[in-house]
């Protein structure tokens, strides 16, 4: 009988704490400060274009050769309103393969690339998911 009654308040309190479970996808996780997502570009909001100079150093130590960068001539560089001669023309990422390592915010020597807060990153189709740069939207350095 006291093995029961043990159990039963055992039970009781359970039930009078706070869930742990949060009701997704109607409320949001609150994410850790230092939660690393997938990588995404930071956006220089001073001159208008991303820091990313499009080296490719990214793509060449991605230990799972998820990460395709382009580079072309940076046509603001004529008008001295910049000083990058050359600027990221295509950044993608395929999310599909990313680990999240974060190896190529490590190696980016112009601080280009941060690991964001996104994790939602489900699609329906395969060409959704490798379209980054309208799923991760540029932000300014320094940014939340």
């Amino acid at each position: 009988m006291l093995g029961m009654l043990k159990g039963l308040m055992t039970t009781m309190q359970s039930h009078f704490r706070k869930p742990v479970t949060i009701q997704y996808p109607d409320e949001r996780p609150d994410l850790p400060p230092r939660y690393a997502g997938f990588p995404g570009l930071i956006w220089d909001a001073n001159v208008g274009e991303p820091f990313c100079t499009g080296c490719q150093v990214c793509a060449r130590f991605c230990p799972t050769q998820c990460i395709y960068v382009t580079m072309k001539d940076n046509p603001k560089v004529g008008d001295g309103t910049s000083k990058r001669r050359k600027i990221v023309d295509e950044f993608e990422l395929n999310v599909s393969c990313c680990t999240q390592c974060a190896v190529c915010v490590e190696v980016c020597n112009f601080d280009a690339i941060e690991m964001t807060h996104t994790f939602e990153m489900a699609s329906y189709s395969r060409e959704q998911v490798m379209n980054l740069q309208d799923m991760l939207s540029m932000k300014e350095k320094g940014g939340p």
